[in-house]
């Protein structure tokens, strides 16, 4: 059984370690804004004793955004649990409505995030062009050997 709870001092290592993998840095750009993930409230997925998933957020008046997710398994639904709990955190804090962004190249996560209850509300031309001055680290090209150019923006109502 998958289980979600805070992130806490003690998974610093942890996540620092799977953020600087899996995004080149601990920090994250959307909307032209830079994130410091550390700093950002989050969940931790375990199964079995062992951490299988990380999600950050943050919450800006009614709004919430996912800035990050991780899962290290698939199979188990550690992503699904991870959103589910934001969902309630959000809702808990007032918000209406849950966002975030993908690139263009991210055709797995577009089929995840729309399965799940989420739409596609903005394209954002070029808006990676601009995120590579906050952050030089992002690859000009992702998956499938997509050139990365754009944002996609998603967002769940929650009222």
């Amino acid at each position: 059984m998958t289980t979600i709870r805070p992130i806490s001092q003690e998974d610093h290592e942890w996540a620092h370690r799977l953020l600087t993998e899996a995004w080149g840095s601990t920090q994250v750009v959307s909307r032209g804004v830079l994130h410091h993930v550390m700093e950002l409230p989050g969940f931790v997925a375990e199964h079995e004793g062992n951490r299988v998933g990380l999600l950050t957020y943050h919450i800006n008046g009614l709004a919430c955004e996912l800035v990050t997710i991780n899962s290290l398994v698939r199979g188990l639904g550690v992503a699904t649990s991870l959103i589910e709990t934001l969902k309630s955190t959000a809702r808990e804090a007032g918000c209406q409505r849950v966002w975030l962004v993908t690139t263009n190249d991210n055709m797995h996560a577009l089929r995840f995030y729309q399965k799940r209850g989420f739409q596609l509300i903005a394209f954002h031309r070029d808006a990676v062009t601009d995120s590579r001055k906050l952050k030089p680290q992002i690859p000009a090209r992702g998956l499938d050997d997509i050139p990365i150019e754009h944002e996609l923006e998603l967002e769940l109502r929650l009222l």
